[in-house]
Formats: C-alpha cells, structure tokens, sequence
C-alpha cells in the first residue's frame, strides 16, 4: 500500500491517461487517431528541443508539416528520411545549416510516426498490444525491482536493477503473448513481445540519458506525477519502430 500512497498523483494521472487513450481506441477512427497522436507529438517535439537545448521556432513548422503529410501519405515511417534529404539539402546549399536540428525529427518525430505505421497498418489491435507490452514492462520492472532489486542494471538510471529489468520483460512478453494472440500465432506473438519489451526498457534508458545530459530531471511537467511526454511515451517511441520491424519480418 505504501506504494500506492507515495506515488498517488503519478497513479491518478496514469488512470486518467489510460481512460483518455481507452477512450480514443474505443472510437477507432483514423482522424481521431491521427489528431490525438498529433497532439502527443507536438508536446513531445518541444521537449525534445529542451533537451537537445535547440532554439529554433521554425522547426516547429516543419514538424507539423510532417505530420500534416503524413495523414495523406501511405508509409508515414518514410518520411524521416524526406525531412532528413531536405535539412542535408539545406546544410549542402547554405553551409551553415546546422546539423543538430535533424535531432528532434529522429527522436521522437520517427517513434511516433511508427506509431501511426502500427494504427494504420495493423489497426488498434496492435495498438493494444503495444500498450499492453511496454506498460506491463514499466509496470513489472517497478514492482519487481521495489521487491527484490540488488543490483544496479547501468550508471545512466540508477534506480534501475537487473532483477527489475528481466522481471518487466518477462511479464510483458507473457502478457503480450496473450495481447498479441488475436493478430499473430502464440509463438510469433511471444517473440515480437519480447523484443519490444527489450526495446521499450532502452527507449526509457535512451530518455534517461538525455535528461541527465540537459541536468533536468523531467522532460517537462505536463502531466503530474510523470513529468513530460516523453517521460510518459519513451518506452513506446523505441517499441513501436521494433514492433513493426517485427511484425514486418514474421507476418
């Protein structure tokens, strides 16, 4: 119970986000999927500019050009590279262009564009199932590192543990399993858990870096008890690019 008193506001939130997002699977609309995600997006694309401490209002505008596109464009995953071809197209032509402003388009713009992929491609079925998978693995890595963690998994979250890490995956790929049973075979289902589980716990990792470089411990406080976007979707921006390459390879 202690854990559920302590980390009240993080749990109300987290409620309020899941009726939030069970709302928007439940309508099941491409617009509707499409805005919300559009909405995550944007807050995240500004985070991200804090941590790469970029100062550049007009890339704003490009970011919302991609998404903008990416509702009419058959393959969104594609259009990383447009956006990178056009930015190495500027840097060519102008020669002080700076490199850096690819950054936010590569993290997180490409993860939530996998995002759309998953929707798109696969229906809300696997948006289910990606949401199954890297909250069970937050969730049994919390639980599990709160029980029996001893033994620091890396310097960069060192709050997190190895025993926390494999008991988050191990749940996950177990109840991803049954999650993805309804679009996959068990042993194909199982497998793509897996290794979304794994991503999802280097896409948290992969936040945590950044955060530690800008000196912030959140990337941002739009949502009480969690901190930032990203701070909420990191584990998703990783797992969802794995999850379609997955599920690209086996189905």
């Amino acid at each position: 119970m202690k854990i559920f008193t302590d980390h009240s506001q993080r749990w109300l939130t987290g409620i309020a986000l899941l009726l939030v997002v069970g709302f928007i699977g439940w309508i099941d609309n491409f617009f509707t999927m499409w805005l919300f995600l559009g909405v995550v997006y944007m807050f995240a694309f500004y985070e991200a500019m804090q941590l790469f401490r970029l100062y550049a209002p007009s890339l704003y505008f490009w970011a919302l050009a991609l998404w903008i596109i990416a509702y009419f464009y058959p393959n969104p995953d594609d259009l990383f590279f447009l956006i990178a071809i056009v930015f190495a197209s500027l840097i060519a032509f102008t020669r002080n262009f700076e490199p850096r402003l690819l950054l936010p388009f590569l993290y997180p713009a490409s993860g939530v564009l996998f995002f759309l992929v998953i929707y798109q491609d696969y229906g809300i079925n696997a948006m289910i199932w990606l949401l199954v998978i890297v909250a069970m693995t937050d969730i049994g890595a919390f639980f599990t590192g709160k029980a029996i963690g001893s033994h620091q998994f890396c310097q960069t979250s060192p709050n997190k543990t190895w025993e926390g890490v494999i008991g988050g995956v191990v749940i996950a790929s177990i109840t991803g399993t049954y999650a993805g049973s309804v679009i996959a075979p068990w042993n194909i289902a199982f497998i793509v858990s897996f290794i979304t589980a794994i991503a999802s716990i280097y896409g948290d990792l992969f936040e945590s870096f950044l955060k530690r470089r800008a000196g912030v411990k959140d990337s941002g406080n739009v949502l009480p008890g969690h901190g930032g976007v990203l701070d909420r979707i990191d584990g998703y921006l990783f797992g969802a690019i794995i999850m379609v390459i997955s599920l690209r390879a086996v189905l």
